[in-house]
């Protein structure tokens, strides 16, 4: 890319910001899917602002090298922006229109400057699309950066909701298990029960599998982990939820389950705690 090219460019950002601008958001617009005055003000406090940021890098950078140094307060606001945009539900194509709006009434203010020399022309189209296509793709690849960030947040929050642990009784404990037991949920799982008996201090903890769809040797080998961390902490722990399914998967998969105590549910492992802990529960006489 020659000087004068770049110049060209630089030149004509600087001397047509206010026509480029309303251009530019006049195209914007009419591609909204939503049209709310927040997001409009945001569009164009927004598009206000990168036009400048552009003309810097340009004349700065004096290149089309969108991943220059020259070039970073831009990819700062474009980073920005499809974050933002994807926290406000957005889609790719809206936050890649972001960019490619702007080409149509640029390449006119082009077309019009340099009509008497087509080759110029030419070159400086090519160049200048190359670069905002660049843009675009910027943006696509920071909102799916954003978006694969909130779902990782999302899931996380959704196994800490998913693994409550609850006290049942003084020194007994209840960890109910939904779906499937895998190497992350089993992270989460051992962190909560562990933090748990360090508040409680308590001794017993009862993992109920009832809503553990299968199990398998992944599985089997998970529960023995929490097991093993929780007695470390000083706490014996009592599966529950053992259907006959389960009971012969378990067998046919050869996991020893000898030094831990199972029951088929969790009421009967609630009374093994209690026993466990020196307490009792009798039924009330009925009142004549």
């Amino acid at each position: 890319m020659s000087l004068a090219m770049t110049g060209h460019l630089a030149k004509i950002l600087n001397e047509n910001q206010e026509a480029l601008l309303e251009g530019w958001l006049g195209g914007m617009m009419s591609r909204m899917v939503r049209r709310d005055k927040a997001a409009e003000a945001d569009i164009r406090q927004q598009a206000t602002r990168f036009i400048p940021l552009v003309v810097k890098a340009v004349e700065k950078g004096q290149t089309y090298d969108f991943d220059a140094p020259a070039w970073s307060e831009v990819r700062q606001q474009l980073s920005e922006m499809s974050a933002a945009r994807v926290r406000q539900g957005f889609s790719p194509t809206e936050t890649a229109t972001f960019i490619f709006s702007l080409k149509e009434p640029l390449f006119a203010l082009l077309r019009q400057t340099l009509s008497d020399d087509p080759s110029a022309l030419a070159t400086e189209v090519t160049d200048t699309g190359a670069l905002f296509d660049r843009m675009g793709l910027f943006t696509v690849e920071e909102y799916q950066r954003g978006r694969e960030q909130v779902i990782m947040r999302q899931q996380q929050e959704l196994l800490e909701l998913s693994t409550p642990v609850v006290q049942l009784w003084k020194d007994v404990l209840a960890l109910p298990l939904i779906g499937t037991l895998d190497s992350a949920r089993t992270q989460v799982v051992m962190e909560n029960l562990l933090q748990k008996i360090i508040e409680t201090g308590a001794s017993i903890a009862i993992i109920d599998i009832t809503g553990v769809p299968t199990v398998d040797t992944l599985v089997a080998q998970h529960l023995l982990k929490t097991v093993a961390a929780a007695r470390l902490m000083g706490a014996d722990c009592i599966i529950s939820g053992i259907r006959p399914q389960i009971a012969q998967t378990i067998v046919h998969l050869g996991v020893n389950l000898e030094d831990v105590i199972t029951k088929a549910t969790l009421a009967d492992a609630f009374l093994i705690a209690l026993k466990r802990v020196g307490a009792t529960v009798t039924r009330a006489e009925q009142a004549n």
